[in-house]
């Protein structure tokens, strides 16, 4: 159940608390002025990834999935389209590299997409492949912020 939404409306975007307080915690780290690298906010459990590159057709790259973290994917310049699908429709997938908690597929059954522009956000729960960074219409340079939560703190 991808979630998306826009930060000027964050407080109705119907999030679960967990994650709306991992998102506000990365926008008070004031994501868009800091460096690519990754920012710890409450140690291994939410952390965000901060990230600069040019966007890419969906053919030159490969879907994702997660089993341990549900990832926030906030996009603070540029426009970016994301490939998704449910949980289940990931098919020809590698190895999962379960220290990293990611797995790459060559291809989503029945993908969907949304395209970003800044101060939007999609959140892609575990098990749900994502091909983030595709281009919208031509290549583009983008930053964002991937905040990642651990899946086990909606459980407690």
């Amino acid at each position: 159940m991808m979630l998306m939404g826009e930060i000027q409306s964050l407080p109705s975007a119907g999030l679960h608390p967990v994650l709306l307080d991992a998102l506000t915690l990365a926008l008070t780290a004031r994501p868009q002025e800091k460096t690519p690298g990754r920012y710890e906010l409450q140690g291994d459990d939410v952390f965000m990834n901060v990230m600069q590159f040019a966007t890419q057709s969906p053919q030159e790259k490969k879907a994702e999935l997660h089993v341990q973290y549900i990832d926030i994917q906030l996009l603070l310049t540029g426009e970016e389209r994301i490939l998704f699908g449910v949980v289940g429709s990931a098919r020809e997938c590698e190895e999962l590299h379960g220290e990293e908690d990611y797995q790459l597929c060559r291809h989503i059954h029945e993908q969907q997409s949304i395209t970003l522009t800044p101060g939007m956000f999609s959140v892609f729960m575990p098990g749900e492949p994502h091909k983030p960074g595709c281009m919208a219409g031509e290549s583009g340079e983008i930053k964002k912020a991937v905040v990642k939560v651990r899946a086990s703190l909606l459980e407690a």
